[in-house]
């Protein structure tokens, strides 16, 4: 059966230049009939032309891309697809920018090998650094909440009529549910705005605007 070399290059937003990798699998060699590129954000990761490629692969072809990272979004994707691609389906796998994972039949089972313990190792490697990442920001946000910094979604900007409908309201002039529909934000999000914007700067309010 015919082996052939295909090459996948992808790009994680459309502004980015895939000129690089067309270049690096040019040179390694990969028809420019086989190589495919995707425009492919990390958010959405899809990747529908990555999938009709490996549909297309059969035992023997060889599949390069430029960096491991290619392959997934992060290590426990790359391990799914690489060990899918080399021992389900019999396809080498040649990482360029890493020349020990190569799995060509070229190599002898001890390169495979080698490449295989390289994966696992960047995948451990990456791992620990998550959860090193995850622990210091979890440390940065308990020391913030000491220092008394507030974590949450951004306050919703009001429109130039609030403070108007703020001050209707605190007189009793018009309801929260009014102005709320007024303003397009929902009632207890007015009354909170309203009272915090309302202390302080106006005399104090109608009695039951004190809980209403």
């Amino acid at each position: 059966m015919l082996q052939e070399t295909y090459g996948y290059v992808r790009v994680s937003t459309q502004n980015q230049r895939e000129d690089r990798q067309l270049i690096a699998m040019r040179e390694f060699g990969v028809p420019a009939e086989h190589i495919v590129v995707e425009k492919q954000s990390g958010k959405d990761f899809r990747r529908p032309v990555y999938l009709r490629l490996i549909e297309t692969l059969k035992s023997g072809d060889i599949l390069v891309v430029k960096s491991i990272d290619r392959l997934g979004r992060n290590y426990t994707e790359i391990l799914e697809q690489w060990s899918s691609l080399t021992k389900e389906k019999g396809v080498a796998v040649v990482v360029l920018d890493m020349p020990l994972l190569d799995t060509r039949e070229s190599r002898d089972l001890t390169g495979v090998l080698v490449a295989d313990i390289v994966l696992q190792l960047l995948s451990y490697v990456a791992q620990t650094e998550r959860e090193y990442i995850r622990q210091r920001q979890a440390e940065g946000i308990a020391a913030a909440k000491e220092r008394g910094v507030r974590f949450g979604r951004g306050r919703i900007p009001m429109p130039e009529t609030f403070e108007t409908l703020a001050e209707d309201w605190w007189y009793g002039r018009v309801s929260a549910v009014q102005a709320g529909k007024a303003l397009g934000v929902s009632r207890t999000t007015f009354q909170r705005r309203a009272r915090e914007w309302g202390e302080g700067r106006l005399s104090p309010p109608w009695p039951s605007r004190r809980h209403t």
